[in-house]
């Protein structure tokens, strides 16, 4: 039995290596299956990155509109969301009197 596994000592080394190396390609820390979970999971952080860089967008722009030159219509349109003033579907229609612009 000895006098067997001298003479394949070579291929027998080889085999192990290539099983150590063919598993830890496969799992481990940086093996392909986690590589393919990290690429998923870093798509979704860039997906979830984009949706709030947007929300910020969104925001900014509705605090400039509040902030630096005061715009009554955004206002209006806030009081009517926030305080329930006037029907979904509802037209709104302003009047201007005589002398504004």
């Amino acid at each position: 039995m000895f006098d067997k596994i001298k003479k394949n000592y070579f291929i027998l080394i080889v085999t192990f290596l290539f099983i150590y190396f063919f598993f830890n390609l496969l799992g481990g820390d940086r093996g392909l299956i986690s590589y393919l979970k990290k690429k998923e999971i870093y798509e979704n952080l860039k997906a979830s990155q984009n949706e709030i860089q947007i929300k910020i967008q969104d925001l900014e722009h509705k605090n400039s509109l509040l902030t630096e030159n005061i715009d009554l219509d955004f206002i209006e349109i806030l009081i009517r969301d926030k305080f329930l003033f006037g029907k979904e579907g509802e037209t709104t229609y302003i009047v201007k009197q005589d002398g504004q612009n």
